[in-house]
Order: structure tokens, then C-alpha cells, then sequence
């Protein structure tokens, strides 16, 4: 049909010098390809090692001193800047506000059980030694890439580190990030858009006790990266019979478009192509359990992106329905979490240690 309508269109005939010029477009559209490589714009993080002139005792030594003093660690470390909780005047939660996030690691899978017997799934995920390392107000935030986030003209950035490094494999050029900040050069950066009443000083650390038990969280990651794969494992085609007369056609994908006028691939077909190294978010969480000694969260679901031992941000949800509907700890937790080994259940759960079958004596 569309190739009758431009013909007829070509076919008109214009008075004077009027001249007609059709252009097809067809592009690939807007597919969410995986990016295997950083922007050029990326600060180069490692440095080249050249370990020619270090004897094995050498490189012994320094492989167990940044394993001891660099190591990831499961409870957070103090910062070199000590921060106070800010007045009431100062930080006061609204409806719309909107608070930073987490970079924590998944490490799991594990099942709940509600106290009247319903089996939940759920997944672990730790958060290792978060710090604030610098907040950039809304008149000085200038994103390369425009997050898609409404308001963005009125909202701040907070960029987060986890997992303290040995800095020595730095660059200059990354390390000079953290020169302000007092802490430690960290693995893992983030970028959180937050409200300006939200914002946190450099050095702030970040713990589980950032979000509470029954809150709604968004989870975003990077999904398993599966490489080049076909469409009975990417799509989940059935394919065809294994004998019968088919021949070399058994994991194919088979017709792709008619003839006709619209004799082409119509963009979005199922085809084969690389599969997985995409980010995903899960939205609308609930956490179910809190461990405050090793920051660990168990929240609702298996289906978090990305493999065990993957990054994961973990942020307050968006959804209308599952907000906050009472104050969180804002702009976040302030004070000496408790170290008692006990975890935080939600009111739901049937916590492991309390008694569930008892007896009477007659």
C-alpha cells in the first residue's frame, strides 16, 4: 500500500519549476543494543602494571597487603570524614521527594515463609561499603546523556562508590575523583538523581538501614550476558520436527515476511542476534528481612538482573501505588546501626527462631 501511495504521488504533475523529492527511510529504530565498551568520554580507570623488575617475594607481599587492607568488605568501614544528621529545618521528607540510592551486589537466592505457610521467593542482595563521594546542585548538573526523569531541570546528582581499592592500580586521572570526598578510591561508581532537600555530604556512608522492612524498592541490572545465540534459546522457538523429511532446518527460525508490497523484514522481527548485556530494572520490591551486621536485604523475587556476584542500584520505587507513604530515615541514616546479629523481619514473616509449634501440658 505505501508503495502504491508514493508512485501516485510521483506520478503528479506540478505547474513551473516544482520538483518532488521522496525520500524512504528505514531504520533500524530504537532497539536497546548492548554496549560492550565505555564511552570515550570515560576516565581511564587501571593503570598498565609492569611487573618485570618485582621478584616473586615481591609481588607476594604486595598481593597480601592489598588483600588485607583493600579487600571487599561485608561491613562498612568509617569514613575520614564524619558527618552529623542535619537539623529538621534542614532535611524534611515531602511526597515528591526523592532520595538517593544504593550499589549493592547480588549474592543469592533464598526462601521466605509467610506465617500462614505461603512460600516466597527472594533474593539477597549486600551492600558493601557505600559512600557518598560528591553532590552536584541542580544549576551545575549537566548530564552527557539526558536521564529520561521528570523535573530534571530541578533535581541534583549524587554520584556513590562501593568496594574501597587498593589505589595504587589507579590512574591519576580516576583517583582525582575521590580527592575531596575522604574516602578511599572505590571500584564501583554511581549516579543517583535526587532532590536538592535530599542531598548528602561527601563522605556520608550508606548502609542497609537506608530503606526499611515493608518498603517497595526498584532494582536495576545488567542482564547475563549469553553472547551470539539463536531463536529457540533468545525467543524460545519450538523449531522444527527432527526427522520427517526436515533437512538442516531443526533450530531455524524459518519464514521472516511475506511478498507482496510489502516484500521486506518489518524492523522487530524475532530474529538471531546477541543476547542478554542489557540493563533491566524491577520495580516494585518489597523488602521482606534486613541484616544490619553484614548489610544484607532480602527482597521479593528471583527475576533481579544479572548474575550471582553481579552490580545491582537499588533505589526508592517510582510506582504511584507503592511510595513511601510515611517518612523514610532522610535524607538517609544517621547513627550506630545495632550489631546484635539479630535481623529485622517483616511483620508478615515467620522468623526462624520463634517458636511454631508449641505443646500444653494436659
Amino acid at each position: 500500500m505505501m508503495r502504491s501511495v508514493i508512485n501516485q504521488f510521483l506520478g503528479l504533475r506540478l505547474s513551473g519549476n516544482c520538483s518532488v523529492l521522496v525520500t524512504q527511510v528505514r531504520d533500524k529504530g530504537h532497539l536497546s543494543r548492548p554496549r560492550l565498551r565505555n564511552p570515550q568520554w570515560f576516565l581511564r580507570k587501571e593503570i598498565t602494571k609492569y611487573n618485570d623488575l618485582m621478584t616473586a617475594e615481591n609481588k607476594q607481599f604486595v598481593n597480601e597487603v592489598g588483600t588485607n587492607n583493600f579487600g571487599v568488605p561485608a561491613v562498612i568501614k568509617d569514613s575520614l570524614v564524619k558527618t552529623e544528621a542535619p537539623t529538621a529545618n534542614e532535611a524534611v521528607w515531602t511526597p515528591n521527594s526523592r532520595r538517593c540510592g544504593v550499589i549493592a551486589r547480588k549474592i543469592g537466592q533464598y526462601p521466605l515463609w509467610l506465617k500462614n505457610g505461603e512460600r516466597i521467593r527472594t533474593t539477597l542482595l549486600q551492600i558493601a561499603d557505600n559512600h557518598v563521594i560528591k553532590y552536584i546542585p541542580p544549576e551545575e548538573y549537566l548530564p552527557a546523556q539526558v536521564p529520561k526523569v521528570a523535573n530534571l531541570h530541578k533535581r541534583g546528582c549524587i554520584l556513590v562508590g562501593s568496594e574501597t581499592t587498593n589505589p595504587a592500580l589507579l590512574t591519576k586521572e580516576y583517583a582525582g575523583i575521590f580527592r575531596n570526598s575522604g574516602v578511599l578510591p572505590k571500584k564501583n561508581l554511581a549516579r543517583f538523581i535526587v532532590s536538592p532537600e535530599a542531598q548528602l555530604a561527601p563522605g556520608t556512608p550508606l548502609t542497609v538501614n537506608h530503606f526499611r522492612i515493608g518498603d517497595f524498592v526498584d532494582v536495576r541490572g545488567k542482564t547475563v550476558d549469553h553472547g551470539f545465540q539463536g531463536v529457540v534459546k533468545r525467543h524460545g522457538f519450538k523449531g522444527m520436527p527432527a526427522s520427517h523429511g526436515v533437512t538442516k532446518t531443526h533450530r531455524r527460525a524459518g519464514n521472516i515476511g511475506g511478498g507482496g508490497e510489502k516484500g521486506r523484514v518489518w524492523p522487530g522481527t524475532k530474529m538471531p542476534g546477541h543476547m542478554g548485556n542489557r540493563w533491566r530494572i524491577i520495580k516494585g520490591l518489597r523488602v521482606w528481612r534486613i541484616n544490619t551486621k553484614y548489610n544484607v536485604m532480602w527482597v521479593q523475587g528471583s527475576s533481579v538482573a544479572g548474575p550471582t556476584g553481579g552490580l545491582v542500584y537499588i533505589y526508592d520505587t517510582i510506582l504511584p501505588f507503592r511510595k513511601n507513604k510515611e517518612a523514610p530515615p532522610f535524607p538517609t541514616f544517621y547513627g550506630e546501626p545495632q550489631q546484635d546479629g539479630d535481623d529485622l523481619w517483616y511483620e508478615q514473616l515467620h522468623n526462624f527462631k520463634s517458636e511454631s509449634i508449641t505443646y500444653e501440658n494436659e
